[in-house]
């Protein structure tokens, strides 16, 4: 199976020791040497970089470990094939715009009936490729179409687009393991199922959360863009297996959350509290 990693963070950061972990799990240290993929956001937008090639061999990966690229919200994937052969059009995260902004949406887990079905609305969003992942996202994009174009020019509020995703969420549950993380420039959505184990099992634990906090000073918040003295930095990491010797917290079967500045949200929109946070601790910023 593939594995997802993703940030949020309340002041851009980089992705450090953790991208160098997740990209040794692409081929050297782990199977998934089907390609990989990077989003940056910047705004409403983001920077996608994508290769059907093993993430450990990639020379472009490793520019992106030493260049450091700062941000406050990115998506990373890497690609074990199941549905779709190897090419760029399969590799993740995809991407499509709704409201003026990019949605970007990795998965992890395999649906093999959805490859078969024709989407609800094919003529908006239209799949590129041919995995059964982009086809998720084409239907969840399709679900979330009329909540956006309700009011345009506006975000949504959390809430109601989390009512959204968790409806369709049980909608792919249904279908196979589906984990998955999805941005839509605003917030950072995590639905948590299934994942092969290494005993070989299909269960819980799919997707993993870590937070982090700490203070930052003047120096490091300039060369983060950010022209104050001091501001505390929060820090929300989630993998499909932990990347780091910390405490990552496993979500169970069906959770879903959102995470915002990286200060992370229940279902119903409301804010979970620092000391209500999974594996929440003072530690420093890698």
């Amino acid at each position: 199976m593939c594995e997802l990693f993703a940030m949020s963070s309340r002041v851009p950061a980089t992705l450090g020791f953790s991208l160098e972990r997740l990209a040794r799990h692409g081929g050297a240290e782990g199977p998934h040497r089907d390609g990989w993929g990077l989003a940056f956001y910047e705004g409403a937008d983001c920077l996608l970089l994508r290769e059907p090639r093993p993430a450990s061999e990639s020379p472009l990966m490793q520019f992106m470990e030493r260049q450091g690229l700062r941000t406050k919200l990115a998506l990373c994937h890497i690609r074990l094939a199941t549905f779709g052969g190897l090419a760029l059009r399969n590799t993740q995260p995809f991407a499509r715009e709704l409201g003026g902004r990019m949605h970007v949406f990795a998965h992890n887990g395999d649906m093999p009936s959805l490859a078969d079905q024709d989407l609800r609305f094919p003529g908006r969003f239209t799949p590129i490729g041919d995995s059964d992942s982009e086809r998720a996202f084409c239907g969840l994009m399709t679900s979330l179409a009329s909540v956006w174009d309700d009011e345009p020019g506006q975000v949504p509020g959390l809430a109601t687009r989390l009512a959204v995703i968790a409806d369709y969420a049980q909608e792919l549950r249904a279908l196979g393991s589906a984990n998955f993380i999805y941005s839509d420039s605003d917030a950072l959505f995590v639905h948590a199922d299934r994942r092969t184990q290494p005993d070989g099992g299909l269960r819980a634990p799919g997707v993993y959360l870590l937070q982090r906090y700490c203070w930052r000073t003047a120096p490091e918040l300039h060369d983060a863009g950010v022209n104050l003295t001091s501001i505390r930095q929060d820090v929300a990491l989630v993998a499909s297996v932990p990347l780091t010797d910390e405490l990552w917290e496993p979500l169970g079967e069906g959770d879903l959350i959102a995470l915002r500045d990286g200060l992370c949200f229940a279902a119903d929109g409301r804010q979970v509290e620092p000391e209500q946070a999974a594996g929440r601790r003072p530690l420093p910023l890698s």
